[in-house]
């Protein structure tokens, strides 16, 4: 086998990509109807985000969809929904993008980080089951990096005590459960849909759901001009402002190109699942790597694969660092980083941080107790960042720049005495 490049040898990958990696596909299409908003004046305007609305509650097969300017308001919007208010609780997994969780602190509620399951590196189930207390309202359910969560045992543990189930779809669109689209599962899903995800729109975000109160009370908290169609009494009476002070529609531009890009999302995202799954096929077997998809056998799926990883085992390779391997897999031409986002739960802002000016940490402001947690209290969420790596997201099938890419996985691990040796 060939040196590697890191060591002075000639890279595996050798071939041009193209536009393997480009994202979003923007056609003529998106921009004709990106300029008929323009020349209409009606970016601020509802009417193209109401048939986008109607187009993405179709999809799912659910009866609301609420566009929102950003995934993080479609988010706050749903916590609000659900009814999360002060001295609640949201329990929600330590790795995640801060959006999926952190404006509770905004409503008053308590976040409560639960263990993740580190081999689909979403939500452990039983160990959301030990958080559960008295004051849980909420469990948000991250499909992180496309993989989907847990949901039936989720679901069940929430059912049995009135608790709600927010999806946060924004890695996964289009992705399934044992079959059923996610954000359809829980009683509301919200995503974001900016231009770095699958479902790719511009800046912007969407709520789903199949509950007219958590649908009703999202439009009090941030559409104001929305709230004539409200037709719960004790909303019904307040129409006119905002509960929230928020003022949180859709831009129609993202609402155009939005119609757009769900019209043509499938057949695309179909082409994304063939060349990631051909990549983890050419990768099977390879010591120290694992798949970071569902089994072939279980009706599950990973949608567009939003920011795909792998899973790392270092003691299969001799203990080589995670760092240490993807910079030799770099030097061979393939992309690669270590780990994902950081631990939450570590942060100063959910430890330190006094947002509000409550003279203790927002986080346990209203809390009947403190829930702050130290290094290692979630050993498995602990251990992650050691043991992910991202992989090369590749848009289009084309078979001979994939093989070259998982070749310079597989020439890394092959080698990887050497750079233990190295070092």
């Amino acid at each position: 086998m060939e040196q590697l490049a890191i060591l002075g040898g000639e890279p595996a990958v050798r071939t041009d990509p193209g536009d393997i990696f480009d994202w979003p596909i923007i056609t003529e299409e998106d921009e004709a109807a990106a300029l008929d908003v323009l020349r209409r004046g009606a970016m601020s305007g509802t009417d193209v985000t109401v048939e986008f609305e109607r187009d993405f509650a179709e999809w799912h097969g659910v009866k609301y969809a609420l566009g929102h300017n950003t995934g993080t308001a479609s988010l706050h919007s749903a916590m609000f929904g659900c009814g999360l208010g002060v001295g609640d609780e949201i329990i929600c997994q330590s790795m995640t993008f801060w959006a999926s969780v952190l404006q509770a602190m905004n409503l008053g509620a308590t976040i409560v980080f639960a263990d993740m399951d580190p081999e689909t590196i979403t939500l452990d189930p039983d160990d959301v089951e030990r958080k559960i207390t008295p004051r849980t309202k909420v469990i948000m359910a991250v499909h992180y990096m496309g993989y989907p969560t847990d949901m039936g045992p989720i679901m069940e543990l929430a059912n049995a005590r009135g608790i709600k189930v927010i999806e946060d779809v924004s890695h996964a669109h289009g992705a399934r459960y044992k079959g059923q689209l996610v954000g359809t599962i829980g009683h509301v899903g919200a995503m974001s849909c900016m231009s770095g995800k699958a479902l790719a729109i511009g800046e912007a975000g969407m709520l789903i759901t199949d509950d007219q109160e958590i649908y009703e009370r999202a439009i009090a908290f941030g559409h104001y001009e929305r709230t004539g169609q409200i037709e719960h009494p004790e909303l019904q009476k307040l129409a006119g402002l905002p509960l929230g002070g928020f003022k949180y529609r859709m831009n129609q531009l993202s609402s155009a190109v939005g119609r757009v890009q769900l019209k043509h999302y499938q057949e695309r995202m179909e082409e994304i699942q063939r060349a990631m799954n051909y990549f983890w096929d050419l990768l099977e077997g390879a010591p120290g790597l694992q798949a970071h998809r569902p089994p072939p056998d279980s009706d599950s799926t990973m949608g567009g694969w939003y920011s795909p990883h792998g899973l790392y085992v270092p003691e299969e390779l001799g203990g080589l660092s995670v760092e240490d391997f993807c910079a030799a897999v770099r030097a061979e031409g393939a992309r690669t980083s270590p780990g994902a986002n950081f631990l939450l739960h570590r942060h100063p802002v959910l430890n330190e941080a006094d947002v509000y000016g409550d003279g203790t940490p927002t986080r346990i402001a209203h809390a009947d107790r403190d829930v702050r947690q130290e290094a290692d209290s979630l050993p498995k969420s602990d251990s992650l960042p050691e043991r992910v790596y991202s992989i090369p997201w590749f848009k289009h099938y084309r078979p001979e720049i994939i093989r070259e890419h998982a070749a310079a996985f597989r020439k890394v691990v092959a080698q990887a005495g050497a750079l233990l040796d190295r070092s």
